[in-house]
């Protein structure tokens, strides 16, 4: 009988290469790397960002042309409004000879007008509606006020023709063209208070503030008159 080999059976094994660790510099690459990924993912997703959501061409234009139209509105209130005050102050001397010469009832006054009187206010009436010729274009508000005081002008300038007219009549004939001019002083004054309120509103909103031109009216004629605020106040 055979000896029996009891040593231990070798095992057969498989030597598998060692798996270097990470070097402390690649690692440190690949966080560099995701970080610049990152940075670049946000560069990218803000400049779509701000590609839709930025004003195109078209909008930044309409917002220069508004802003410059503003601006040149403000420019024509203030003139606007100077010149108001100066074609108020030529024509209240009309008006102060009219209403001595030509009460509301049509009755011809107490008071003497001679042709060189009325030859004045026809002079002034006339510089007055010289003075809104040529009108330059506004805004809307701006171009309402202007054409209310231009038309007011242009009707009392007429009131002054029709009453140089009536001196040259008498009886009836006289009567209703004296009649006829006191309706017309009343339209006109009538749509000059229309302008001067509209002139006060656009004064408020281009910032100026309150400001008052009109004309003396006498009760019952109907007119518009200026509000209590103080002039230059800012209160609506």
């Amino acid at each position: 009988m055979s000896a029996i080999d009891i040593r231990p059976q070798e095992v057969a094994t498989i030597n598998r290469p060692r798996q270097p660790a990470p070097a402390q510099g690649a690692t440190w690459a690949r966080v560099l790397a995701l970080a610049v990924a990152f940075a670049l993912g946000a560069i990218v997703a803000g400049g779509v960002v701000f590609a839709l959501t930025r004003p195109d061409s078209i909008e930044q234009t309409a917002d220069r042309l508004r802003a410059e139209s503003a601006l040149r509105d403000r420019t024509q209130i203030k003139t606007l409004t100077e010149l108001a005050r100066g074609t108020r102050a030529r024509l209240l001397p009309v008006l102060d000879g009219l209403s001595r010469a030509m009460p509301s009832d049509g009755a011809a006054g107490p008071v003497a007008v001679t042709a060189a009187d009325v030859e004045s206010w026809q002079q002034a009436a006339a510089a007055a509606v010289q003075g809104f010729a040529d009108p330059p274009s506004g805004e809307t508000a701006t171009n309402v006020a202007r054409s209310s005081l231009a038309s007011a002008v242009r009707q009392l300038a007429t009131t002054v023709d029709t009453y140089a007219a009536a001196r040259g009549l008498t009886g009836p004939a006289r009567a209703a063209a004296m009649d006829l001019a006191v309706r017309q002083r009343a339209d006109a004054l009538f749509t000059w208070s229309i302008g001067a309120t509209a002139l006060d509103a656009v004064n408020i909103d281009a910032g100026y503030g309150h400001q008052h031109v009109f004309l003396p009216t006498s009760p019952g004629e109907g007119a518009l008159t200026p509000d209590t605020e103080p002039e230059g106040s800012h209160d609506s």
